[in-house]
């Protein structure tokens, strides 16, 4: 069911991999709430075809655009907003790697080349995005910029490595910014920390799928799935929420505040 929460709203929507991803869901779900935006992630990505799907359906437009390049960026924003019809209401980022972790990188033995690969693109690029919309004056009032984290940014999951340390970097960004972009003109800055999530990103995680069971049993409403992500986010893009910025909105079923569950009891005496 649609409500027009996004009726009239332009966007834009970072990272759209496949169906499974996030940013996916989010790009169906502000279309059938009624949002025009362009749909951009890297190059790279680009070439596996499957956005072209996306952009079909949702009637947008793709734009190429390496997250970690601010001249990429300007001109992302600069089309977008040509495109569009004016300045942006909303702006998903949804943007993540670890070469580290693809390479199975113990964290006593990373490579820190790639550990700053992993915090340029995965952290440092948020900054980037916002800075070059502040900078654009690309932003309507009240608009509302939101980057996907994890609770790994609070806690220690062995095998999300230099991941960790990049959405801590990425929570810490929308504390900062967001004071500043709400200053200028009222734009909110937040993040997301999701459920563990059956994503092509999420999936590449080593024992990703024994942890998602772990997480499901940990959390009294279950793990919460991609859909159900890109309905918050479209709430949070919505002007229902205009009095909510520099937060890292939990979005787990309740994980993060669980100790035990009876779920897990059970699982634990059988």
């Amino acid at each position: 069911m649609a409500y027009n929460l996004l009726n009239g709203k332009k966007g834009i929507i970072f990272g759209a991999l496949d169906e499974r991803s996030i940013a996916w869901n989010v790009a169906l779900k502000a279309h059938e709430e009624g949002a025009s935006f362009t749909l951009s992630n890297a190059p790279i990505a680009l070439r596996m075809g499957e956005i072209n799907h996306l952009a079909k359906s949702c009637n947008a437009e793709i734009i190429a655009a390496d997250a970690t390049s601010v001249k990429d960026l300007e001109s992302l924003f600069k089309k977008s907003m040509e495109i569009l019809g004016g300045k942006i209401d909303f702006v998903l980022h949804s943007i993540g790697m670890s070469p580290n972790v693809r390479k199975n990188k113990p964290y006593g033995d990373l490579n820190y080349e790639w550990f700053q690969k992993t915090l340029d693109i995965s952290g440092l690029s948020f900054h980037k995005v916002l800075q070059t919309a502040d900078k654009l004056d690309a932003m309507n009032e009240w608009g509302s910029i939101l980057a996907l984290s994890y609770i790994a940014a609070q806690r220690t999951f062995p095998n999300y490595s230099d991941m960790a340390q990049a959405k801590a970097l990425l929570e810490s960004i929308a504390r900062s910014y967001g004071y500043f972009f709400a200053k200028k003109n009222k734009v909110r800055v937040n993040t997301i920390s999701q459920s563990p999530t059956m994503t092509t990103a999420g999936t590449g995680v080593g024992g990703f799928d024994i942890f998602f069971d772990y997480a499901n049993k940990m959390s009294p409403l279950g793990n919460a799935t991609a859909k159900e992500c890109a309905d918050y986010v479209v709430m949070m893009f919505s002007d229902f929420t205009r009095k909510v910025t520099m937060q890292n909105l939990m979005h787990d079923g309740g994980f993060s505040n669980s100790g035990i569950t009876g779920d897990m009891i059970k699982y634990l005496t059988k």
